[in-house]
């Protein structure tokens, strides 16, 4: 597709940070899977992912016996596992690897290729930019590619650039996004790493920047190189270890100054992570402004988007920072989210922090402001020495554009985590219902439901048959009789003479009556009359004479 073609008619916008999760449903059958994989299909994934240094829990091949099917149900339980580590490691279970395996249908076309075919029509309209070479693979993106560029009359500058796909957030207007894409050159703020060149077309962005040896604050907390892959970089670094006190304290500052700015300015931003910082001597400034404006999902989506509090691009960026504070004062980022409890830090104004950004009562209630994380402690005290005064004057028009793009981003959060939230009680409801307990407690209740039903139908047939065939009026006593005792004899164990089945027995009554609780005898005659004292007699001998 030429660079300023229209995207065509009907093209779905993914969100790629939506986590995939893999269940084998048969062993044998491959026909009832998801999607159609052999074990050599997941030897070649195991293969591809070994460039990120991690030791995965693939099941050993097997050449002789491997129809068997003890065998087969081993490996499919090992195979499992190892899909269960994979999409619940943040890193792979976002790279393009992981995607194309598990969804070929969404993820099967060549991004790199779509990425080249736009910059050469690019090339084609501004002679004085070529390509060195493409940085393979350098973001976690999936339909984001860098390039290492120059310019012909300046051969030893390197610059980057880096064109992007539209995401599903994307809710700007064709004009306003290339609008405001063509205006980000003019942002000038001392935290904010400067656009040299951007444009746009209604399908993506294209954007240089000048390239940087030292690469992101990333980088740095790793000890990676910047060119290198991603999963090579960060998915198992080799030494894990946290900044100084004193960087800490004065880059989270500066990052926070600028979230400031942009909050003020209705800009929106919801994309900090380490990887969108770049270090500039002691200087921390912002990268891919842009993001928020082509629509792309941020890299810790799956984390905020489990808590509900967490509804708003403000409250997104405070709880990505509390991310970024992780990284930098551990070396790492968090194991999961909300964290319980905090390992120690250089100073207990860094847990504070923390606490009021990734604890369970923060995720729960809600995040602060940058405003009153400026006055904690940690920062409050950080002189910030800058002579580079920011400028990024946004037209009135759009600026009424950004606040209804933002606010349709925030609607899709919401709607996205009530429904997590949804499957999130169904999950919980049939994980109790499932339960052991849960299934002893409803054989108990049937049971008692059983019986109880059996009672009362059989109570109600021996009324309808005695209304039916008594006449007179010592019938119908000895008829009220026999049920008073029913009732008693059915919540009483209390002992009786075994004459009174025989006497019984001669009655018509002896066959519409069914079998008795274990226990349970009928009572002799005379019990009746002790337990109703006003039940005659002489109706008595009538009925036995009938």
């Amino acid at each position: 597709m030429a660079f300023m073609e229209k995207p065509p008619a009907g093209k779905v916008l993914l969100d790629d940070t939506v986590p995939l999760t893999a269940a084998i449903e048969a062993s044998q059958s491959l026909q009832s899977h998801t999607i159609v994989r052999r074990y050599s299909d997941f030897d070649l994934l195991n293969n591809s992912l070994q460039i990120a240094g991690l030791s995965l829990p693939l099941p050993p091949k097997k050449l002789i016996g491997n129809m068997d099917r003890e065998f087969i149900a081993e490996r499919q339980k090992g195979l499992q596992n190892y899909l269960n580590v994979i999409t619940t490691n943040h890193i792979l279970s976002n790279c393009e690897l992981v995607k194309k395996f598990l969804d070929p249908n969404n993820y099967s076309a060549n991004y790199t290729e779509i990425a080249l075919q736009q910059v050469s029509m690019f090339f084609r309209s501004e002679p004085k930019w070529e390509v060195v070479e493409p940085l393979k693979d350098i973001g976690w993106r999936i339909r984001k590619k860098y390039f290492l560029m120059k310019i012909k009359n300046q051969p030893k500058e390197r610059l980057v650039l880096n064109w992007a796909d539209l995401g599903p957030d994307k809710y700007l207007s064709d004009k306003d996004f290339q609008c405001l894409i063509k205006l980000l050159p003019s942002c000038l703020h001392p935290y904010i790493y400067r656009v040299t060149f951007a444009t746009a077309n209604e399908s993506s962005a294209l954007l240089i920047r000048m390239f940087n040896e030292k690469g992101t604050l990333k980088d740095l907390i790793y000890k990676a190189k910047p060119k290198d892959p991603f999963l090579k970089k960060y998915c198992n670094p080799k030494k894990i270890q946290g900044l100084e006190l004193q960087q800490i304290k004065t880059y989270g500052r500066q990052i926070l100054e600028v979230l400031k700015f942009l909050h003020d300015k209705g800009f929106p931003y919801g994309h900090l992570h380490a990887s969108n910082v770049m270090l500039d001597g002691d200087t921390c400034r912002l990268l891919d402004l842009e993001n928020s404006l082509l629509g792309l999902p941020s890299f810790y989506r799956s984390y905020f988007s489990q808590f509900r509090k967490i509804n708003t691009l403000e409250s997104v960026d405070v709880h990505c920072f509390g991310h970024l504070l992780y990284e930098m004062t551990y070396g790492r980022p968090p194991d999961s989210v909300p964290v319980d409890s905090f390992p120690p830090a250089p100073s207990m104004a860094v847990v504070a922090v923390l606490e009021s950004t990734l604890s369970c009562e923060a995720c729960k209630n809600g995040m602060p402001t940058v405003s009153r994380l400026l006055q904690m402690p940690l920062f409050s005290d950080v002189l910030l020495t800058t002579s580079e005064k920011p400028q990024f004057k946004i037209p009135t028009k759009l600026k009424e554009a950004l606040r209804i793009a933002k606010e349709c981003i925030e609607k899709r959060l919401i709607e996205e985590q009530k429904q997590i939230h949804q499957h999130r009680r169904l999950t919980r409801a049939q994980s109790h219902h499932g339960s052991e307990e849960e299934r002893k407690k409803r054989k108990i209740l049937a049971r008692k439901k059983s019986k109880r039903s059996a009672l009362e139908s059989s109570e109600e047939h021996s009324a309808k048959y005695n209304n039916s065939n008594n006449s007179g009026s010592g019938v119908s006593s000895w008829s009220r009789g026999l049920e008073f005792c029913w009732d008693i004899c059915i919540t009483s164990t209390s002992s009786t003479s075994t004459t009174t089945s025989s006497s019984l027995a001669s009655c018509e009554h002896r066959g519409t009556c069914p079998a008795l609780a274990p226990g349970c005898e009928w009572c002799e005659p005379r019990g009746l009359a002790q337990l109703h004292p006003e039940f005659p007699k002489r109706n008595f001998e009538e009925s036995r004479n009938l």
